[in-house]
């Protein structure tokens, strides 16, 4: 065999070996990937329910989630259940929220009490709003605010409102952030919209209780 033909045969066998490795370690690292994006999704719904995970570590997280979570459908919109240990029916009640930001798409959670009017709490799991400004939404200290605010009056989504800051606030309206009016008026109306779509369903289930 000729000299050069060993080479391109020593060339291409490396270039294959090359390949086959890059591919293992891209398809292990998508596998990783796409199990820390749920386990993200997994932790925001869990503190949508209220529940403070500043301390929890990933397997207390998951096991949270399994014990107390339950994942069903309002019709044909998706729907995430909090039963507490030994109840027969849930207690809380979480769905997504999403919507135009300044910048990107919010997305995140709300929960509701059992009274299916008043927040338990909510949750920002993805966005590329402008740090320091926007990007406050994924914060505590603007997440914190919506626990026990109003969300429903009378079988309907109220006008909730992200108010400037510094402004009087009442039980369906929480402070904004400065610098980022835009961020808020995002937040207002897809939390406006997506109560709309589901106020049906909690009706329903107010009226399967009477």
């Amino acid at each position: 065999m000729r000299e050069d033909t060993k080479t391109l045969l020593f060339a291409a066998a490396i270039c294959v070996t090359c390949s086959l490795l890059l591919s293992g370690t891209a398809a292990g690292l998508r596998s990783r990937q796409q199990a820390n994006e749920q386990f993200d999704v997994k932790r925001n719904i869990v503190k949508a329910f209220g529940i403070d995970i500043g301390g929890m570590k990933r397997p207390e997280i998951e096991t949270t989630f399994e014990k107390y979570i339950s994942e069903e459908t309002a019709g044909d919109l998706p729907l995430f259940t909090w039963t507490d240990e030994g109840a027969d029916s849930p207690s809380k009640y979480a769905f997504p929220i999403s919507g135009k930001g300044l910048w990107s798409m919010l997305y995140g959670y709300l929960a509701l009490n059992a009274d299916m009017e008043t927040i338990a709490g909510l949750s920002f799991y993805k966005h590329m709003e402008t740090p320091g400004l926007g990007a406050e939404i994924e914060k505590d200290w603007f997440q914190t605010q919506f626990a026990g605010k109003r969300l429903y009056e009378d079988g309907h989504a109220v006008d909730f409102t992200i108010a400037k800051p510094g402004t009087p606030l009442n039980d369906t309206s929480v402070d904004g952030i400065s610098g980022a009016t835009l961020t808020g008026k995002g937040v207002q109306t897809l939390l406006r919209k997506d109560a709309a779509r589901y106020a049906e369903y909690f009706n329903s289930i107010k009226g399967n209780r009477e």
